[in-house]
Parts: C-alpha cells; sequence; structure tokens
C-alpha cells in the first residue's frame, strides 16, 4: 500500500486499514541528550503498543567508540529512566533490543556513509526491512547539509518517483535556520540532494494530544464552530511557560534566544491551528495550506511602534520552588552583559475576515513561575442588562491544556443556591488521564510513526518556515541591534516583566493565571 494512502490520525480508528511499512531508521547524534530522553523512549513504547512494524531497525551514529551491546545498554538506561510506561517490559525489551545497533563515523567523513549503506543493506537481508530509509538528524544545525550531502553520495537517499519499491526520509530537528535568508538558503542546499516530500520538520509540539485535538474540537463541534470568530471572541491568549533556566545549552541559547527557540517554531504552530480556517479535506497539504494562510495574514508589527507590540525579558536571580536560582547572565556559557531574551511576547493581529479585530497574545519565557502550555480563548462579555446590581461576571473562557495535564477546560457564570442571585463562575473540566485511564502518547510516538508512515500532516512545511520567520526576523534584527537597556528584567519565579502586563492593560485586559 503507498505510504500516502494510510490513516490520518484525525480519522476515527478503524476509518482505513493501516500498514507500517519495514524500515531502518538511522539517528545522527545517537550519543547526545535528546535520543535517550525523547527518541528510544519513544520507540520502545511503539514496540511495546505494537506499532513498529516487525521489519525493523534503529542505528545509531555518532563519533564516539561503542559497541552495539554498550549502546544498547545506554539506551536502556534512557528509557528505564525517561519512558511514560513503567517499569520496563523485559519481554519487549528482549525482542527490541535486537532491533538496535550502532555505528561510529564522523560527520565529516565519506568513507563513514559508504560503510553505513553496506551495514544497511546488510540488515535488510537479515531483517528483510525492503530499503526503506528514515535519517533522524538530531544534530547541531550546522551539520543537516553535510550529513544530507553525504548521504545521496553513499546512496542512502534517493529519488521516491523514481524508486517507487522503496522510499528514504530525513526528519530535522528544529530550528530550520535562524532567519528568514538562513532558511532559503538551508533550503536550498537540502533541495539538491532531497525533494520537499522527503523532508520531515519536526515540532514536537504537534505531536502532542491536546495540539491535534484543536481541529476535533473546533470542526467536530457546531457548538464551539459557530462562535469561533470575532463577533463573540474578545481575544485569545497562547502560553508557553517554563520554569527550567537554560541549563547546559547556555552556548546554544546566546544564539537563539526564545524567539528562535520557541515563538518561530512552535507558538507560530499553536496560533496558526487555532485560527486557521476548515481545510477542504484531511489531507496533509491542505490542512498546511489553511495553517500557511494565517501566517500570511498576520500583519507585520511596525518596527517604529515595536514596543506597543512586543515586548522582551531576561530573568534576573530568584527563587523556583523555594530555591535560590541564578540569573540568565551567570549562566554557564553565557555573556555577563547578553543582551539576549529569555521571555518575549507579542500582540499579534491577523487581517481576515473570521479575526480581524481579535487580539491574539502570545507569551513565551524561561524561569517562570511553573511550567505549563495553554491555548485560552476568552469570549466577549454579554450585555449586562439583567445583572446590574453586582460587578460584572467574568467572561467565559475555553482554555486547552498543552501540558502538562492535557485537558480542556470551559468556564462559565452560574448563580450561587439560596434566596439572592450572586453569580460565580464555575469550571468544567476534561483531562485526558482521568477520562481515558491512561496517559497520551508522547509527541515524539505519533511523529515518529506518522514518518514512517509517509503523512507530513504534522510537519512543518516549507512555506510555513518561511512566513514564520518573515514575520519575526525584523523584530530579531532591531533587538539585535538595540540592546535593552533594563535587562534582566524580570526575577526567576515570576510571571514575566511589568512591560508584558502593561502591553495588555492599555487594551483593558489582563493575563490569565495559569
Amino acid at each position: 500500500m503507498p505510504a500516502n494512502s494510510q490513516a490520518h490520525p484525525l480519522q476515527e480508528p478503524g476509518t482505513s486499514s493501516r500498514f507500517i511499512p519495514p524500515c531502518v531508521l538511522v539517528i545522527f547524534g545517537a550519543t547526545g541528550d535528546l535520543t535517550a530522553r525523547k527518541l528510544f523512549p519513544a520507540l520502545y513504547n511503539l514496540a511495546r503498543d505494537g506499532q513498529l512494524p516487525a521489519q525493523f531497525a534503529v542505528v545509531g551514529f555518532a563519533r564516539r567508540e561503542k559497541t552495539h551491546d554498550a549502546f544498547r545498554e545506554e539506551m536502556r538506561e534512557g528509557v528505564a529512566k525517561f519512558s511514560r510506561t513503567k517499569p520496563i517490559d523485559e519481554t519487549v525489551w528482549a525482542h527490541f533490543k535486537e532491533q538496535i545497533f550502532y555505528h561510529r563515523a564522523e560527520f565529516h567523513e565519506e568513507a563513514g556513509y559508504q560503510a553505513l549503506q553496506t551495514f544497511m543493506q546488510e540488515l535488510d537481508g537479515r531483517l528483510g526491512t525492503k530499503g526503506n530509509r528514515m535519517f533522524y538528524l538530531a544534530t547541531q544545525p550546522s551539520f543537516f547539509t553535510m550529513i544530507c550531502e553525504h548521504l545521496y553520495k553513499a546512496n542512502c537517499l534517493y529519488n521516491e518517483t523514481k524508486v517507487q519499491e522503496m522510499w528514504s526520509r530525513v526528519i530535522i530537528e528544529k530550528p530550520f535556520g535562524h532567519d528568514l535568508t538562513s532558511a532559503h538558503d538551508l533550503q536550498s542546499e537540502l533541495l539538491k540532494f532531497l525533494k520537499e516530500n522527503q523532508i520531515y520538520r519536526i515540532d514536537h509540539y504537534l505531536g502532542k494530544e491536546t495540539v491535534q485535538n484543536i481541529m476535533i474540537f473546533r470542526f467536530a463541534n457546531a457548538l464551539f464552530e459557530s462562535v469561533w470568530n470575532n463577533r463573540y471572541i474578545d481575544h485569545v491568549q497562547i502560553s508557553v511557560a517554563e520554569d527550567l533556566g537554560i541549563g547546559t545549552r547556555g552556548a546554544f541559547f546566546e544564539e537563539a534566544g526564545i524567539l528562535r527557540d520557541i515563538m518561530q517554531n512552535h507558538m507560530m504552530q499553536l496560533l496558526s491551528l487555532t485560527a486557521m480556517e476548515p481545510p477542504v479535506n484531511l489531507t496533509a497539504n491542505a490542512i498546511r495550506d489553511e495553517k500557511v494562510k494565517i501566517l500570511e495574514a498576520l500583519q507585520p508589527p511596525k518596527m517604529d511602534e515595536l514596543d506597543a507590540f512586543a515586548v522582551r525579558g531576561q530573568y534576573g536571580p530568584g527563587y523556583i520552588g523555594g530555591e535560590s536560582v541564578p540569573g540568565y547572565r551567570q549562566e554557564e556559557k553565557v555573556s555577563p552583559q547578553s543582551n539576549v531574551e529569555t521571555y518575549a511576547c507579542f500582540k499579534v493581529l491577523i487581517d481576515n475576515w473570521r479575526w480581524a479585530g481579535v487580539p491574539f497574545y502570545i507569551r513565551s519565557g524561561k524561569r517562570l513561575a511553573k511550567r505549563v502550555s495553554e491555548i485560552a480563548v476568552i469570549f466577549k462579555e454579554p450585555p449586562h442588562v439583567l445583572f446590574q446590581r453586582g460587578e460584572k461576571s467574568p467572561p467565559n473562557t475555553l482554555a486547552l491544556r498543552i501540558q502538562p495535564d492535557e485537558g480542556i477546560s470551559l468556564k462559565i457564570n452560574c448563580k450561587i443556591p439560596g434566596p439572592t442571585s450572586p453569580i460565580q463562575p464555575v469550571k468544567m473540566d476534561f483531562r485526558y488521564g482521568a477520562y481515558f485511564g491512561q496517559s497520551p502518547p508522547e509527541a515524539y510516538e505519533r511523529l515518529i510513526l506518522d514518518a514512517i508512515l509517509g503523512d507530513s500532516t504534522l510537519f512543518a512545511r516549507e512555506d510555513e518556515v518561511f512566513s514564520s520567520w518573515e514575520f519575526f526576523t525584523p523584530v530579531l534584527e532591531v533587538w539585535h541591534n538595540q540592546k535593552a537597556a533594563n535587562f534582566p528584567n524580570y526575577s526567576s519565579g515570576t510571571w514575566g516583566p511589568k512591560e508584558a502586563d502593561a502591553l495588555l492593560k492599555r487594551d483593558g485586559r489582563a493575563w490569565r493565571l495559569l
């Protein structure tokens, strides 16, 4: 069965057959943190749930000397520590570990790729993987083009239109470029060795159950889709808050900042899914077409009025969970005079029929009061003609919690029992874990499986990436050239700089308490 005929992740179970094709998955940068913390726990849980093909192998590609058994033991430790299911099912692991291999080579050495090709051909014969290839680039972006070029020269990549019986795909971790120009340059380089439909730009937020459920929630429930517009919605708040600092990622974060690390990718995906029009069908391109339309409709902030639309911040020393933590400038490999933002918020306007006049407030930051990500839709207040004796009641609010405790809540107003008529907001809550009796799959489980199936719905297309960079690149240039006068401007353990509160206060609004 061709890859593009697989069951779509948003379809009802059982609406189409689901053949998972055999393949070899090669992970570049296999000794890195991502592999042990996320990728192998995801692969183990897929194996545990019967979602990996029987004819499957995963090969770790890295520079360090290591035996197959040593690599297997390291990955077992990662699974034991980070898997969503505990303890390890020894029967599942006994079979799964026989599909794990290690290949030592330098990223720049051509001979290492030729040896990899020979080894994968041996696995084809031994395990029946039929020449299908998935390459996961869990490396620094500077290696993306180099790795793809060497894979191409070693005949590990092939044109899917010419080789119908086999496929080869590449999963690329963010960031895809560091501004609009570099994203275009990277795409041009990759297209020398790959076609666009072979490139899977992964954004783990799109693999989260609540994010996938946004479309179901909107388009399968007339109750909500009928009010999903500027007639009934006052504004939308999208928050991605982390209580952690940058840890050992100082060198990376000095080049990235929160705009490149979180907002250009994760937050734009959340915004476009929340605001998009109904797609004509559930194919990958139909869905991504609608997301791109939203990104292209974003009203660019005026650079001479940037402070009216955007706020940047950097955390100073403070307290998290009662413990003292250092400020960003005291972190390892961070300049004592760093101008890098660890917090950013924007007022985003969408110039289209549905959302005209409805601001989307987006914010993300490090070392905030707690770790939480959510999309909150705040509805307009009804006329208070009937209830003018007291204060105005709070607006109805629909909150889609992405992490932790994935779920949906709706705040409505009710009368308190008794002879008087005071109004009090009450919350109707739904939690995935509580309702279904099990924790939802981790994001990487869904995304790796979809890539094997050839379903690119939950992966970013090139024009999505370009449109997002087009919005943020002018802001990055202004912030780079204009040193912040007041960094650090918020204490660790708080909800960000006071200027972020003022941004909403000017509009008569306030950030939700998370």
